[in-house]
This record gives C-alpha cells, structure tokens and sequence, in this order.
C-alpha cells in the first residue's frame, strides 16, 4: 500500500455531513476528518426539501480543504465517492439542470400516497418484487406523491438521480445509478435486479427516468474542469462509485473475520440491523416480518429491517432547546444528555419505536408522555427520563427484531457488530447486550466514511476483496466488546414490550 495515496469519502446523513481522507498504511486505514458540517430539511410551503445548495456548498469546501491539506503533505488525492442517506431522488432535465427542489422522506405527503400505492398495487406484489420494507418513506411512494402533486416536472425531467448519484453528476459530469442506492426504493425487481415495471407502470410512472445501476466500485470519470477551479484538487482525480447507500459502505465495513454467526446493527439517525446474505429472502416468514432485502457490496444482499433509532433521541434533545432544559452551547452533547438517563431508574417507561406517531418530526417528548398515559405508564418529567426511554425501548426493539431475523432464517445469532455514531453510546451498547443476551461489538465510529473510501480503494487495487477490506477495519479500530449481563429482567421486560400497541 503507498502511503502517499489518499481517497476521499464524502459521507451525507440525515443530520450532518463530512469529507473524510483515507489513507492505507501497514494494512490499517487512516481517516482524517477534513471537514464537518450540520444540514437540516428546509420547510416551504411545498413541503419538506433537502437544502441540496447548501451540501454542495459544503462539499465543495470540504475538497477545497482536501486539496490543500494532501498539497502541503505531499499526498496524491486518487478519487472521490459520495454516500448519503437512502431513497430521495432528484429529477434533472437533459441539460442536467434540477426540475425542482428534491424532497425530503420524512415529507407528510408520502403518507397518502402509500396508502393510494397500496391500494393499487397491494402489499403481496410490491412485497414479492422487491423484498423491500413496507414503509411511507420509500421513493416508490415519493414519485407517486411528486407525480400527482404536479406531474409537469415528470414531462421537463430526462434522469431521475438519487441524492449521492446527484453529487456524483455535479463532480464528474457523468449520469449514474449507483446499486445500492438505487436498491432502497422500492423499484427494484430483487429477483433479476432490473427495474420492476410491473409497479411503475400501473402507477403511469416512466421507466426512461431510470438508469441501468452500476456496482459499487465502478470509475465514472475524474472531476469536471469547474470542480477543478473550485477546489483546486487535479484534473486527474477519480470520481468513483462507493456503495452509496450509506448503510450499504458502513455494513461494508463490519469488522467481523470471525467465523461467528453475525449480525449487524449500523447506528444513527437510523438503526439498521440485520445480516449479510448470498442471495435474497422472501418467503412468507420475511414479508410477515418485513424484512427488507438491499443490494450491498459484491453482490451480496443486506437482509435487514428499518428501526426508528437515535432520531428518537435527537428529537427529544431539540425539545429540550427550545424549552430552555438545554443550552445551545450543549445542545449537541448526548454524552451529557446519556449520563443522566444511567442514573434513572429503569424500565420506567417504554414506548413502541414502530409507532407511526414517532415517526414524523417535532414534539416528541409530547408524543411519548401521551403514548405513556394511552398505555397507563408513568409520564417522563427530566431529560434522562426522557432520554432513557427511548434507549431502552430501542434496546428491547433490537431484540424482537433479532428475534424474528432468528426465526425467518433458522440461524441463531453469536454477536452483533454495532457500528456508526450509536455505537459511542456506552449505556446504549451495554442494554442491547443485556437485551439480547449475546456479546456486542461497538466500533468503528466511521464505518461509513471507512467502508466508502475503502470500496474505492479496493477499485484502484490498493485492497485485493471484501475479506481483506474487513481485516484492514479490524486492524485499525478500537473495538469495545459488551458482555450480557441483567438478562433475566430483560427477558420479562420485553414481555411488556411486545404487549404495548
């Protein structure tokens, strides 16, 4: 590995983004976080928008700072990637110029026309075609939402592009559909791959829009001229495709190389848990369960299931700002926010993390106190109450989810690798131990920036396979093993857990 080499992963949350430099030296990775930002969803009258400006602005900084920093170490930047979150889309005309402001998945409007898509198409055939999870926010619903909202854009728009596939245009000057990606939709046939235009078409959505997907790792092109004169990097820079899901590049990442059975659980905005398949499951057990089969990396499949995660935690943390139970100067520490939820006493309250009133944005120290007086349970008065609530509700989600990943595949589960910015959460780590009962794995942190720039470093022969991929994350992380403990009351307390509504 020359360590003079550096790849720049480019990574999009729900919440923030960062643009990361990778190097590989004595077969470890080495990420330097270059540049950090927070981004939000804006709301206009339309509804919920990304701020794609805004991210391009960032971004652009974040590769003016990349540039600057290999100069001045003697490092030769080879190519660029970007992941972002799954299923928003942008439409662009031949020209390449936006139809529109893209949409954000939390959006109320996905809700009605879920329910007109399944109304239409019912769930057996979208389930059966895709192998993708039931949910509102997935992009089939979105398109029908624009598309009856104002189908004028549909005629204007050449490609339809999702988030990171966008980024990759505007660097390269190149269309692509990254597969990753493009496997969180819900328009995807998960039997052949191909669009599935039995649903698109009764939805009178135009299959042109679509673009054949590429697999992650493939080189589009180097950057365009004007990404050149912003930024200052080289004409001779790579813009190569990373798994561009972002859970896609962080379960790429697990250091698992064992021969345990394994799952996984990525943690942040959302929790992702589930395992690594050969092929795709669903059967009747999968689609009873909803399980949802993405596309990962060398064809693999993620067989995995959605779960509400931190955003439960985030959005309690911004009531507490604006009701002054918090400062803008700590309004960020969760570290401070779990401290006090380990000195509350446990199981309290719990609340179920599938209900829909948690899904959508706002109020949600309101909507836990109602759902606990709807359930007969103590209502939460502190942060920590609050905070705690929501981490053993999560805790007790991942082991019913387990739980059925268990019983669909007819395995039993050795250890769970946790990776992502959940997997700091200390207190978090230990109750899913206790929970489930099996050791957890926490780290790496950045194991989306670090499956990303690894993938295009395995593009430019710097890493031979998956396997060698892996071994490289487990060299260079500080992993934190969690032993089981408590697990008897667990056990009884998820009793109550499945029982509540």
């Amino acid at each position: 590995m020359a360590s003079n080499r550096v790849f720049i992963a480019i990574d999009l949350g729900a919440e923030s983004g960062r643009v990361m430099a990778a190097e590989l030296r004595d077969e470890r990775i080495h990420l330097r976080e270059i540049h950090r930002f927070h981004h939000t969803v804006i709301e206009l009258p339309t509804g919920l928008h990304w701020d794609l400006g805004g991210l391009w602005r960032e971004i652009l900084a974040g590769l003016r700072a990349a540039a600057t920093w290999s100069a001045e170490n003697s490092h030769r930047i080879v190519s660029v990637g970007v992941d972002a979150w799954g299923v928003d889309w942008a439409l662009v005309g031949q020209n390449g110029e936006l139809c529109g402001m893209p949409h954000a998945y939390r959006d109320p409007r996905n809700l009605a026309a879920y329910e007109s898509v399944v109304g239409i198409l019912g769930v057996d055939l979208i389930y059966k075609i895709t192998g993708i999870q039931m949910m509102p926010i997935n992009s089939l619903y979105s398109l029908y939402a624009q598309q009856r909202a104002d189908d004028r854009l549909f005629a204007a728009a050449s490609r339809l592009l999702f988030i990171p596939d966008l980024m990759h245009f505007w660097l390269s000057g190149k269309w692509s559909c990254e597969k990753t990606i493009a496997s969180t939709s819900q328009m995807i046939d998960v039997a052949t791959g191909n669009w599935a235009s039995e649903l698109l078409q009764p939805l009178g959505i135009r299959r042109d829009l679509f673009l054949p997907t590429c697999p992650p790792g493939t080189s589009i092109g180097t950057l365009t001229p004007e990404v050149c004169r912003a930024t200052g990097l080289g004409h001779n820079v790579s813009v190569v495709l990373p798994p561009a899901h972002d859970t896609a590049s962080a379960v790429t990442a697990v250091p698992a190389t064992g021969r345990s059975k394994w799952a996984y659980l990525s943690s942040g905005t959302w929790s992702l848990l589930g395992v690594e398949l050969k092929q795709p499951c669903v059967n009747d057990a999968a689609q009873e369960a909803m399980f949802t089969n993405e596309a990962g990396v060398n064809n693999s499949i993620r067989f995995l299931k959605n779960i509400a995660g931190l955003w439960l935690v985030q959005q309690c943390r911004l009531d507490f700002l604006s009701s002054g139970q918090t400062t803008e100067a700590d309004s960020f520490d969760y570290q401070r926010l779990t401290q006090e939820a380990e000195i509350c006493r446990p199981f309290q309250t719990l609340v179920n993390t599938r209900h829909p009133s948690f899904q959508s944005r706002g109020m949600m120290t309101e909507k836990i106190n109602q759902y606990a007086r709807q359930t007969g349970q103590p209502i939460c008065e502190s942060t920590g109450q609050f905070v705690r609530c929501c981490l053993e509700s999560l805790a007790l989600e991942y082991r019913r989810t387990a739980g059925e990943l268990e019983k669909t595949l007819a395995v039993t589960l050795e250890v769970l690798h946790v990776v992502g910015g959940g997997s700091q959460n200390q207190l978090l780590n230990q109750m899913t131990a206790n929970s489930m009962g099996i050791p957890v794995v926490a780290g790496p942190v950045e194991a989306t920036a670090a499956g990303n720039a690894l993938v295009q470093a395995m593009a430019a022969g710097d890493v031979s396979n998956l396997e060698h991929l892996r071994q490289i994350v487990a060299n260079s992380s500080e992993l934190r093993t969690y032993k089981p403990a408590e697990t008897k009351i667990w056990g009884i307390q998820q009793g109550r857990y499945d029982s509540l509504p």
